[in-house]
């Protein structure tokens, strides 16, 4: 059954004109090794004529199975691989075009195999549709289970489960419904808008493209028909914008452009933008294509802009609107498929790739696994290959992010190993810190006591340093300041003038706010009385108190009493290398006490 349009012959331009205002479609198959996927493709462009004469011929000569159609093994039309000629499988995503009077179509045929489960997703990451084979023979298998749990975390609204192979089951209708039944009661906790099922036989052609006589009990569409009538989701939200910026042209000195492709909304000249994550405003003073000025563009167009104002924009950075919903943030919550054959390790730094952007991070927590038998959330020390789970990840600095279903681009990434350079999972984005934000600034209201720990490597404490030379003391802490601070901590010495109306004054509450902002306090004090260290321990419930007491060179009982008191005696040196050595002595202890992490 061809769709060749007559015009394609009289008047090709009124073809052309009538093919470039088709919808688009986009869909890929999906389902387990040997499940058909690849037959199916073949079946569908050879019943609508989509075929060149030349595949057929090639296709025909690399049979080795009979078939009704000319003894063509259809499968070979898409797996155009040696290798996946000689196993019969399909191993990378195969594209295929075709068109019929309704629809234009993109057909990402993906690999079933679980060793490429990765190819799947990737293929499967545009889809407006899918379709999932199941074998009539074998029933709902955890590939299939783990490919629609795939599909759905993608946001894809539409699937369609062709139960293939029902030939070789006689066209049983009741093997037809055990399987539609298996897989209802497995999707009805995924998020698909819709899911459609279908009697197949992809290498007899039954209810592919034509209805079939063999099952007279079936009575809805073919496949074909649904995908010429499912409704597409293309509305574009007008008052919305995100446009990541791919490259800054300079051409010359007279013109400045940023370009990219836009991911979501629609681009309107003289309209007020918002950089992020600078929170920089300007307006669109044009938006040039290849084929000129325009006054608006819509995604996912690519364009360049100019902006009224010299503001500072580079690669990575996203234009938005100012009402955009779109966050800055350094920590989000993740559904990733872990695509590599080592384990995921958390703490390690990996590369997150993200629209534009490509910036080290590391997975803070491991929150859950999915079993792909039950779909129960499951505690997880690690993922391993093609395992499913939800991550935490902390990035090294602010992305503009967005919710994985309100926006696929800037809720999507990839996870990169940094010593080999692959790709090691794919993320959608779900979750991430739900604080009031300041959008006038592009920061959060306040940062918390636990995000500067992680980025100082230090807990808040107090480093009480006493003695019986002034002058002992505050070169023992002006030389920890420095030790500290060069390790990429974040020391503050208190002015030793006013260290005792910090502790027993006024001011007490503002040397507390140096601890609540996570700093390691300094404090060199003489000697302090029983009320100034009782007044500390009462309150610095959060912070840690270590008192080092600096004693006169081979007098070191002087400190007996601080000792006692599980602190730290050492003696006063009279060379920068002895100072030195007391000041190792005081961080080694530090960290025995993990106030360094």
């Amino acid at each position: 059954m061809a769709y060749k349009s007559d015009l394609i012959e009289k008047d090709i331009e009124a073809y052309l004109k009538e093919h470039e205002s088709k919808e688009l479609l986009r869909f890929t198959t999906v389902g387990s090794v040997d499940d058909g996927k690849s037959t199916l493709i073949g079946r569908l462009l050879y019943d609508t004529g989509e075929v060149y004469e030349d595949q057929i011929a090639s296709a025909r000569e690399a049979s080795t199975k009979d078939s009704e159609d000319e003894g063509i093994d259809l499968a070979l039309i898409t797996d155009g691989l040696k290798a996946e000629r000689e196993q019969g499988i399909t191993i990378d995503v195969a594209y295929r075009y075709f068109t019929t009077e309704r629809r234009k179509f993109i057909i990402a045929d993906t690999p079933g195999h679980v060793q490429y489960t990765r190819n799947m997703a990737t293929g499967a990451s545009t889809a407006d549709a899918a379709i999932i084979l199941i074998d009539a023979r074998m029933g709902v298998l955890e590939q299939s289970r783990r490919h629609a749990f795939i599909a759905s975390l993608l946001k894809i609204p539409n699937l369609l489960v062709a139960v293939n192979k029902m030939d070789l089951k006689d066209y049983d209708e009741n093997v037809f419904n055990e399987i539609c039944k298996d897989f209802e009661r497995f999707s009805e906790t995924l998020s698909f808008e819709e899911v459609v099922f279908f009697p197949v036989s992809a290498l007899k052609g039954d209810n592919i493209v034509n209805l079939s006589s063999r099952t007279p009990w079936y009575k809805g569409a073919t496949i074909l028909e649904y995908l010429e009538t499912v409704p597409l989701q293309r509305h574009v939200p007008e008052d919305e914008l995100c446009l990541p910026v791919q490259y800054v042209i300079r051409p010359h000195l007279d013109f400045r452009g940023f370009a990219g492709t836009i991911a979501k909304g629609v681009l309107t000249k003289g309209r007020e933008i918002v950089v992020l994550p600078s929170y920089k405003r300007s307006r669109i003073k044009s938006i040039e294509t290849f084929n000129g000025e325009i006054e608006q563009a819509f995604a996912p167009s690519s364009v360049t802009i100019t902006l009224e104002d010299n503001i500072d924009i580079s690669r990575g950075d996203i234009i938005v609107y100012p009402d955009s919903p779109m966050v800055v943030r350094r920590q989000v919550e993740a559904d990733i498929v872990w695509m590599n054959e080592n384990k995921l390790e958390t703490g390690k730094q990996y590369l997150i790739k993200q629209a534009t952007n490509l910036v080290p991070c590391t997975i803070e927590s491991i929150l859950h696994v999915v079993n792909m038998e039950t779909l129960a959330e499951e505690p997880a020390k690690n993922l391993e290959l093609n395992n499913i789970g939800k991550v935490r990840v902390n990035i090294s600095r602010p992305l503009v992010i967005d919710l994985y279903r309100d926006n696929r681009q800037a809720g999507a990434f990839i996870l990169i190993d940094r010593m080999t350079n692959a790709t090691v999972a794919a993320g959608m984005i779900n979750g991430y810190d739900i604080r009031e934000m300041d959008n006038s600034r592009g920061r959060d209201m306040k940062v918390s006591l636990e995000e500067r720990t992680a980025r100082f490597h230090q807990k808040a404490s107090m480093i009480l340093v006493t003695g019986e030379s002034r002058p002992d003391i505050i070169k023992t802490c002006f030389t920890l300041e420095r030790h500290l601070f060069d390790r990429g901590h974040l020391p503050m010495m208190v002015d030793p003038r006013k260290t005792p109306k910090h502790i027993a004054g006024d001011d007490f509450d503002h040397l507390l706010k140096y601890l609540e902002s996570g700093m390691l306090v300094i404090a060199p004090f003489i000697t302090p009385t029983a009320s100034h260290l009782s007044l500390l321990e009462e309150n610095l419930p959060e912070a840690e108190l270590l008192e080092v007491f600096v004693a006169h060179k081979g007098g070191a009982d002087a400190g007996a009493e601080v000792k006692k008191k599980n602190g730290l005696v050492i003696e006063g040196a009279s060379t920068d290398v002895e100072v030195n050595q007391s000041v190792e002595d005081i961080i080694e202890e530090m960290q025995k006490r993990n106030l360094l992490i």
